[in-house]
């Protein structure tokens, strides 16, 4: 067994004990630092099958910004999700079920023999991330460019979604702010002077 091997298997071990952790741990916070463990040993499972950008990106894209941002809304909001966990054991057959077909499916896509690649004039980079930048800023860059725009759209739909009006919510109003009179705010009372007995 090479040093390779070893290595595979530990972070292989690591990512399904972090998968199950993730599943069956009752509280949301560490549900969400199993789930950061097993992107960070996939990151590992990637670098070994020399796919450098995919490892990056899952450890800059996923842990550092998405998971970072479900952790601190977990933590914010203080979920008490223990009553829908409470009937983990009924559903388990169905969740093995579709785990099986999804095992036998990916088994039958690597058996069915070495995908085949486009061959597109790119001069061959030293590289996989050189080449798939070279790929995506020649032959791809108007699709890649119109899922930047989608995200961008997406990204002001979720904004406009979660903005609220709540009519107990006090804001400033600066048109009225400035139009004020003094005799709006101060009214100056005459009070004769009492004398002390």
């Amino acid at each position: 067994m090479t040093f390779e091997q070893i290595i595979f298997y530990l972070f292989a071990g690591v990512l399904v004990t972090a998968a199950v952790g993730m599943v069956t741990v009752r509280n949301p916070v560490y549900a969400a630092l199993c789930l950061i463990l097993s992107f960070f040993t996939s990151a590992g499972l990637w670098l070994l099958l020399e796919a450098e950008f995919l490892g990056i990106v899952l450890v800059l894209v996923y842990v550092g910004a998405v998971m970072v941002l479900f952790l601190f809304v977990i933590m914010m909001l203080d979920l008490n999700l223990d009553p829908l966990k409470e009937g983990f054991a009924k559903y388990l057959p169905v969740g093995l079920l579709v785990a099986t077909v999804m095992a036998v499916e990916m088994v039958l896509v690597l058996q069915s023999g070495p995908f085949q690649t486009s061959q597109a004039a790119v001069p061959s980079p030293a590289n996989n991330t050189e080449a798939l930048g070279v790929l995506l800023y020649t032959d791809y860059v108007y699709p890649f460019e119109i899922a930047a725009v989608i995200l961008v759209v997406a990204i002001i739909a979720a904004i406009v979604l979660t903005l609220r009006r709540r009519p107990d919510s006090k804001k400033q109003d600066i048109g009225q702010q400035v139009q004020v009179r003094r005799a709006d705010r101060i009214r100056l009372v005459n009070m004769k002077a009492e004398k002390k007995a």
